[in-house]
């Protein structure tokens, strides 16, 4: 079955594809195009997977991709917006990138693994959340065979944002400021696990439904940080920071970086407190979940992979 599938993947350069595509080659599946618009990422791609397509563009505006996605057998839709200050990339890169993807699919009806976010459950409202619910209310009322999975905040190989970003801070910070009392639930979901669902997914072919994919570990924010200092070996002393300190600061530094690594919408939705369904997706899926304590050690200790870091 893999050999004779092809595979698009949009967003390709990201956290999900990167740690997605090492995973399809070790399972057998050769053919598959990975299209990104971010040249350092998709550099780092082509460098790691000579033997994939990728195609660099912008979904929202460029041409010259069509023909690749309509010819997949399966199309993994990972592209998205997570941060940033300027509500049209939310648009542009959820919601018009998206309508343009199906257009270029439509009558050809690839199978569809639509890779949604908890937020669109949330009790948060951003752009973020905003954006990526009109993107799944696209995706379901395509007619396209789809399957749509919503993970909750995810770490793993490339992590540039969230876990991976902090790791990174911890590393070489005097001491790591955490907002309020920490004291945020958090269902922080393993990328390796989540990419096990997709192929999963792409094998056994479910259809018109969605599922909402937690971490299976329910655990405080601030004890997460302490979790990541372990696996990273981090010495910074973790020192809360009454919120509004923290959220000042947030905002004078998004003054001078237009694309932060956390921005006060972030911070306020961080502090939002949900809880998000658990279900039984190693039963469904068939598939294994990494303990929480394995899966940082396997993210931040990788040989290889867990020295590459993406760019914003």
């Amino acid at each position: 079955m893999p050999a004779s599938l092809k595979i698009a993947l949009t967003g390709a350069a990201g956290l999900v594809g990167q740690n997605l595509i090492p995973r399809l080659k070790t399972r057998g599946f050769t053919d598959i195009v990975a299209i990104d618009k971010h040249p350092a990422n998709t550099a780092i791609l082509r460098r790691l997977h000579p033997d994939v397509t990728v195609i660099e563009t912008d979904l929202a505006t460029g041409d010259g991709w069509q023909d690749a996605v309509a010819a997949a057998d399966v199309l993994v839709l990972s592209h998205a917006q997570i941060g940033g200050l300027d509500p049209a990339a939310f648009t542009a890169n959820n919601v018009t990138a998206t309508q343009r993807v199906i257009a270029a699919v439509r009558g050809k009806a690839p199978y569809v693994v639509h890779l949604s976010s908890s937020v669109v459950e949330s009790a948060a409202n951003d752009w973020y959340t905003q954006s990526k619910d009109a993107q799944e209310r696209l995706v379901v009322g395509s007619g396209l065979p789809a399957v749509v999975l919503r993970p909750t905040l995810m770490f793993g190989w490339f992590d540039r944002k969230h876990l991976g970003w902090l790791a990174r801070f911890m590393r070489r910070a005097p001491i790591f400021p955490v907002p309020g009392s920490g004291r945020y639930l958090r269902q922080p979901l393993y990328a390796g696990d989540f990419c096990d669902i997709i192929m999963a997914c792409i094998q056994q072919r479910p259809t018109d439904k969605a599922y909402n994919i937690s971490g299976l570990t329910r655990i405080d924010y601030i004890d997460l940080i302490r979790a990541v200092k372990e696996a990273v070996g981090a010495r910074a002393p973790i020192v809360r920071i009454p919120y509004s300190a923290f959220w000042a600061m947030l905002y004078v530094y998004g003054l001078f970086d237009r694309d932060p690594p956390f921005t006060t919408k972030q911070l306020e939705a961080l502090v939002t407190p949900d809880l998000f369904e658990e279900i039984d997706w190693p039963t469904i899926f068939g598939v294994r979940a990494t303990p929480l304590k394995a899966a940082l050690a396997e993210a931040f200790r990788d040989p290889v992979y867990s020295q590459i870091a993406l760019e914003f």
